[in-house]
């Protein structure tokens, strides 16, 4: 098996045994990062099947995905897939994801839209961030806060050592240094669903990093389009 799916956690001991159990189910194996949490996500993922890795502080969620990326290179895994703990991202929608990356891509993001999803107060930003991740990178990705996503070697090593720690990091930012490496980056659409337990990131902090991700790509050299 040169494949694992990958799954940061925090705090999210009421969802993330059904999440490693369907990632199990699937025949794939699970490595969770809990990041600090305070209460049993460690032992609710360990209890369901899954390698837990579990970080001493909270580092966020770019710190515990290179935590696991590091993991996976290290331990001789050619691709990793990339899941949230909170059951937004269906396990079921994994295969979609690897067939665009067994096609050659180096990162397969998963798209929510294609499917009807609304994303309510957060869609100006989103596509604020849409327009200008395609400025940046040259690539059209309508869902790029999206952490549902495949990526295969050579990028994983590369993730391994500098992916980007920051929230929002973990995906915008990871999207330009993807394409900075020239990686051949695509999109499809996958179900998602509303987080059904556990805290989301809070609005004051979301909102200092979607404007500092806007000035880093602002300031950054526009790329070449590309279909």
């Amino acid at each position: 098996m040169d494949t694992v799916v990958i799954t940061p956690a925090y705090n999210e001991e009421a969802t993330i045994g059904e999440v490693v159990g369907r990632v199990l189910a699937l025949g794939f194996p699970s490595i969770v990062v809990d990041d600090g949490s305070t209460d049993s996500t460690s032992g609710v993922a360990r209890a369901a099947g899954a390698l837990v890795i579990r970080l001493p502080v909270n580092l966020g969620v770019g710190g515990a995905l290179r935590t696991a990326f590091r993991y996976a290179s290290r331990h001789g895994f050619k691709r990793v897939v990339q899941v949230d703990a909170d059951l937004q991202h269906d396990p079921n929608s994994i295969p979609i994801l690897l067939e665009a990356a067994e096609r050659g891509a180096d990162m397969v993001i998963g798209s929510r839209f294609g499917h009807g999803y609304r994303t309510g107060v957060r869609a100006p930003a989103i596509s604020v961030l849409r327009w200008m991740v395609r400025r940046r990178t040259g690539v059209w990705i309508t869902d790029p806060t999206s952490g549902f996503k495949v990526v295969s070697e050579p990028l994983l090593s590369v993730f391994a050592e500098e992916f980007p720690a920051d929230y929002l990091g973990d995906t915008v930012e990871a999207l330009v240094l993807a394409s900075d490496l020239v990686a051949h980056i695509v999109e499809v659409d996958v179900s998602m669903s509303r987080r059904s337990a556990g805290e989301p990131t809070p609005a004051t902090a979301g909102l200092w990093h979607f404007f500092r991700v806007l000035f880093a790509l602002a300031i950054g050299k526009p790329g070449v389009p590309r279909t």
